[in-house]
């Protein structure tokens, strides 16, 4: 298609709309290819792909030169089926370790490590993690990867949360510690939980919480579990001699 039909199709060069489209997120591209044949070939274009690929997976390594050869559409496509297939089997993790909608912190810290092992972007987060037919333990397992491995800004895995539909989900988050010694005698353990959404883990609402579920059972913390706190579902703690607090 010469420049001046393209000019007459658009309303802009050929190559302004090329900039323009290598800006836009992935499946807004998929949209506007089929608007029309004009574009359709330009949203085919391996320069626009490539971008695409390099923004979503910036530490991957793809060829820093691009060769004729190099079907960037389809090094997309084969990368994206790869981070589908490793999703899956985090996700399959989880829901094996979650028992009655609960998790011991030990599962917990190993699913995080998991992401971070298999190298998985913050969009890869988003488009297969924060979604709400999935357990909301899988989408808190996402948000504290996300915030503390890949250091994503907490507004930003906010705003991601309410567009997910998923930033009022909540969960329970209880450790019990060792009790304290006084004159002698040790004094029961204690008991701590906490009720938050998924947003306010995000916030400084969660810093506690975050903190408690990153250091995991260690030094006086006998053990943290997680759990859905949706009022619906029977309570999974255990009966223990804990007192509340």
């Amino acid at each position: 298609m010469n420049e001046s039909a393209s000019i007459l199709e658009s309303g802009l060069p050929f190559d302004i709309c090329l900039k323009i489209a290598s800006y836009l997120p992935v499946l807004d591209v998929c949209v506007l290819s089929r608007c029309s044949r004009y574009w359709r070939e330009l949203c085919s274009s391996d320069s626009i792909w490539e971008s695409l690929a390099r923004r979503r997976w910036p530490a991957a390594a793809f060829p820093r030169d691009s060769s004729a050869s190099l079907r960037w559409r389809e090094v997309y496509a084969g990368k994206h089926r790869e981070m589908a297939i490793r999703a899956g089997a985090v996700v399959g993790f989880v829901n094996q370790c979650c028992g009655v909608e609960s998790m011991e912190v030990g599962d917990y810290v190993q699913a995080i490590g998991e992401l971070s092992s298999l190298e998985f972007s913050y969009a890869d987060v988003r488009m297969f993690l924060f979604k709400p037919h999935l357990s909301v333990l899988l989408n808190l397992v996402a948000l504290h990867y996300s915030i503390a491995c890949l250091q994503t800004p907490a507004w930003e895995v906010v705003a991601a949360l309410k567009s997910c539909w998923i930033s009022e989900r909540q969960v329970c988050v209880k450790w019990w510690k060792l009790g304290r010694w006084f004159y002698g005698f040790r004094m029961r353990d204690e008991s701590h939980s906490r009720h938050l959404t998924l947003a306010e883990l995000a916030t400084e609402k969660g810093i506690e919480v975050l903190g408690v579920l990153r250091r995991g059972a260690i030094h006086e913390v006998l053990r943290v579990v997680i759990c859905v706190s949706d009022g619906s579902s029977s309570s999974p703690w255990p009966r223990s001699n804990a007192q509340n607090e």
